[in-house]
C-alpha cells in the first residue's frame, strides 16, 4: 500500500469507537491531530504505546494536538482496552483495514522474522487544514511517544 507523505491531504474517516460514539477525523478540522495505528490492544507493545500517549496528553493537547488510535480491534475490545488501562482518547476500530490501507498502515512486514500481512506500526500527524504533517511508518511502540513530542517539539 502506498505511504502518506508530507503536504498529502489526509483521508477522511469515520470510525465506531470504543464508547459506542464514532470519530470522523473532518470533525477534528482546526486542530493538529496525531492519528497512531497499532496490531493489537492488550498487547504489550500496543498497550505500552498507549499508555504513554495516555500519559502525555495532557501535555498534547496543551500543544494543541487531539490523539485518535486505529486498531483492527472490535468495539468490544477497544473498550475492555480503555477500561483496563484508563486511556482517555478515541480508539476507532478498523476491521475491514480500509482506513489502515488508505493510510498506509496495512501491508507486508517482518513479525519474528516471517513476513505477514497486517498492521504497520504508524503514526501520521495531519496539521489543521487536514493535510499530513509528518508521517511515521515501522515505529517501535516502547519510546515512540517520546520521540514523537520531541519531533513535534511538545515539552
Amino acid at each position: 500500500m502506498p505511504r502518506l507523505a508530507v503536504g498529502d491531504l489526509a483521508p477522511d474517516f469515520t470510525l465506531p469507537t470504543a464508547d459506542g460514539s464514532t470519530v470522523t477525523l473532518s470533525d477534528l478540522r482546526g486542530r493538529r491531530v496525531i492519528v497512531y495505528f497499532y496490531p493489537a490492544a492488550m498487547t504489550p507493545g500496543c498497550t505500552t504505546q498507549a499508555c504513554d500517549f495516555r500519559d502525555s496528553l495532557a501535555s498534547l493537547q496543551g500543544a494543541g494536538f487531539a490523539v485518535v488510535g486505529v486498531s483492527p480491534d472490535t468495539v468490544d475490545k477497544l473498550a475492555a482496552f480503555v477500561e483496563q488501562e484508563h486511556l482517555t482518547f478515541p480508539l476507532g476500530s478498523d476491521p475491514d483495514h480500509a482506513v489502515l490501507e488508505a493510510w498506509g498502515a496495512w501491508g507486508e512486514k517482518l513479525n519474528y522474522g516471517k513476513t505477514v500481512t497486517g498492521v504497520i506500526r504508524s503514526t501520521v500527524v495531519v496539521d489543521a487544514e487536514g493535510r499530513v504533517e509528518l508521517a511515521q511508518y515501522n515505529v517501535k511502540a516502547t519510546g515512540h511517544v517520546a520521540k514523537l513530542r520531541r519531533d513535534l517539539k511538545v515539552a
